[in-house]
């Protein structure tokens, strides 16, 4: 049996012919496949403004920027959860700001909102939310410290295409969102990102800094914002377009495997906590998390996996104590006993539209003799 990885990329006859047009053309920068993929996407969301960029990472970079247009300055601060993919941390910085590290609920991987309040300072001017995994935040209640606070509220959905909170599309919960496109996720460009706003204050800003700062529209060199080159590029919107075109049917096809491996370990939640659906929200299929709970050891499971050629991923570690990267901040070991909990103790492993049947039978096959041993 092939191994099974978290993620793959596979080009159709749209994203293909898409492509060779483009070279045909001689045009592969920014252009008329970009304002289309722009177009698209808006409208399965009804997303006001849609703004691609060249990754995720780039999507979070260019929306925390606009917060310069609310009368932020450099060094300001944002408030982030202690654990996510580290790409959320390092646009935050990249942009001029300082984050300002909030721990998680183990059982969600989402950020605590009993926990944002005690981290405002006089200097916090945004919450940026993760929505880990695809599982929606408690956007209820981390808009009503947002209101209380006069903080603006973005959204890392990087991994949660299509995600409902409450009937709403993640994205439609805030300021803004940041999408990626990368080979893990729901519509994949191979690399690219997007932010999605209906404030056209963001809009405005993000169309400026993800092209040097320069007004949208303009040509040459009047530049008013710091900006970077953040453009995504025709080839990639045209592997997008694909995405697009097939959206709904790549999200239920994940969302049924995420359900089915989702209800085959419900038998084992003494031994650890797995990805939910709760009744409120419906989730982004973009993986299954798996975190063990105290007296369970998640090497063995990580072995386990390896012997069955199931490709699992850590999930994430704790950003300011368990990467060196972010030494510099001062934090030590014990300040987010969660997220270090779940770095330490926590895995994902994939759920994607071109796994077979057999395939999601075989993973759930493999993880019925682990977690049996224990019940």
């Amino acid at each position: 049996m092939a191994k099974i990885n978290f993620g793959e990329l596979k080009l159709g006859h749209i994203a293909k012919t898409n492509v060779l047009d483009c070279l045909s053309r001689d045009w592969i920068t920014s252009g008329d496949k970009v304002k289309r993929f722009e177009k698209c996407w808006g409208e399965i969301f009804s997303y006001k403004y849609n703004k691609a960029v060249s990754s995720g990472t780039d999507a979070v970079l260019n929306l925390v920027s606009s917060l310069y247009r609310f009368g932020a300055q450099r060094g300001d601060e944002v408030i982030a959860p202690a654990l996510s993919f580290i790409a959320t941390s390092n646009a935050i910085l990249s942009a001029g700001f300082t984050p300002v590290f909030v721990d998680i609920e183990k059982e969600t991987l989402n950020i605590d909102p009993k926990k944002i309040e005690k981290a405002i300072t006089p200097k916090t001017r945004a919450i940026m939310v993760v929505h880990t995994m695809g599982r929606p935040c408690d956007m209820d209640e981390i808009n009503k410290i947002a209101n209380k606070h006069n903080l603006l509220v973005f959204e890392d959905a990087c991994e949660a295409h299509g995600a409902k909170y409450k009937g709403e599309f993640v994205g439609k919960l805030s300021k803004g969102s940041a999408y990626s496109f990368y080979t893990a996720h729901l519509i994949n460009c191979g690399e690219g990102g997007m932010v999605s706003t209906d404030d056209p204050l963001v809009s405005e800003s993000v169309g400026s800094t993800r092209s040097h700062g320069r007004k949208e529209g303009t040509l040459y060199f009047n530049h008013t914002d710091i900006g970077y080159n953040s453009k995504m590029n025709d080839l990639e919107a045209s592997i997008g377009l694909e995405g697009i075109s097939n959206f709904w049917h790549t999200f239920d096809t994940r969302h049924f495997n995420l359900l089915k491996i989702m209800d085959s370990t419900k038998k084992f939640s003494k031994v650890a906590w797995f990805s939910e659906e709760p009744e409120d929200m419906v989730v982004c299929p973009h993986g299954f998390s798996i975190t063990m709970k105290e007296g369970y050891f998640i090497k063995d499971l990580q072995d386990h996996l390896d012997k069955a050629d199931i490709q699992w991923k850590r999930n994430f570690g704790c950003i300011p104590t368990q990467h060196e990267a972010y030494k510099f901040m001062g934090h030590t070991l014990g300040d987010f006993p969660e997220a270090e909990y779940v770095g330490d103790n926590g895995i994902h492993i994939g759920t994607h539209h071109y796994l077979s049947d057999n395939d999601i039978d075989y993973i759930i096959k493999t993880l019925k003799e682990f977690f049996n041993k224990f019940i």
